[in-house]
């Protein structure tokens, strides 16, 4: 009978295509591996490596079964989580993908209120992209993950917990700095940073504005909101920040204006995904309640 430990071997291969680190990795023999391999190769009547003395291949129709095994494993985790269901929220520890126009700005609300209520939860933090995030709570890799929506997550369960507009910023005494609100349009004429390409709020802020890359004015980009907000500083040009980054990148430069975006909104919501079978809903419920409390002040 296959056995779980032999699925766990084979993807452990599979991700490090070498027999000898993957044995370190599981904690056994290079020979006990191979043996298990072997045998589960033998049981299911069909080769899922090809291997010599340089190098590892998976063969096409084991990529297939390690993708069904992954899944399998996935289901056995979700069981021996089952009892968590029972217990109190956060009692077992929570791998947590945040995108990084969101971390830095939830973080400092939410982990200090998170250790007054729940002291001993313990969250895993893993910053990166949204289709990065994605794939990693899809693979299990990842419990759950805050993205701003809209963005493509099929198969995935979405709880909303904030929506936000975006602001302009600008130097004071741009001809537009004291106005309450501006529109699209007149954002077309300025010189516009923008986050560089990969990063889900530019697309969130050419939505809003109804821009594309060719009407788009921009002529530098950045990796982070705090790099654009230096920019401004620098009188390299304006850019678009959402609602929830105000506070942190704006309270310290007084010689900084800050615009209402006059388009249609919300401009982006902010949701937690996971999968449709995760046990511990009662642990991302608690989050959430942590999340809508501490995001208040920052609304209108």
């Amino acid at each position: 009978m296959i056995s779980i430990k032999q699925l766990i071997y084979a993807l452990t291969v599979e991700e490090t295509l070498h027999f000898k680190k993957a044995s370190e990795k599981c904690n056994i023999s290079q020979s006990a591996l191979s043996t298990a391999l072997n045998e589960l190769e033998k049981q299911l009547g069909l080769q899922i490596f090809e291997r010599d003395n340089k190098k590892v291949l998976v063969t096409p129709v084991g990529k297939q079964v390690l993708q069904q095994a992954r899944s399998i494993l996935l289901q056995v985790e979700d069981l021996q989580h089952f009892s968590e269901i029972q217990k109190v929220p956060l009692s077992y520890p929570l791998t947590v993908g945040l995108i990084p126009t969101v971390a830095p700005y939830i973080l400092p609300k939410l982990l200090p209120i998170l250790n007054q209520h729940y002291p001993h939860a313990k969250l895993n933090i893993v910053e990166n992209q949204s289709h990065i995030l994605v794939e990693g709570v899809r693979r299990g890799e990842l419990d759950t993950a805050i993205l701003a929506l809209p963005f493509p997550c099929d198969g995935m369960l979405t709880l909303k917990f904030w929506e936000e507009d975006f602001y302009w910023i600008t130097l004071k005494g741009n001809k537009y700095s004291q106005q309450q609100e501006i529109t699209s349009d007149t954002l077309k004429s300025c010189n516009l940073l923008l986050l560089k390409e990969g990063h889900c709020l530019k697309d969130h802020i050419l939505s809003a504005c109804n821009m594309t890359e060719t009407t788009e004015n921009q002529s530098f980009s950045a990796t982070s909101l705090n790099t654009l907000i230096q920019m401004v500083l620098g009188n390299l040009g304006s850019t678009l920040i959402p609602e929830m980054a105000l506070e942190q990148l704006i309270s310290q430069h007084k010689s900084l204006s800050v615009v209402h975006l006059d388009e249609p909104g919300p401009h982006r919501q902010l949701a937690f995904i996971l999968r449709p079978n995760f046990t511990r809903l009662s642990s991302i419920e608690a989050l959430i309640d942590i999340c809508k409390e501490e995001l208040r002040p920052y609304s209108k």
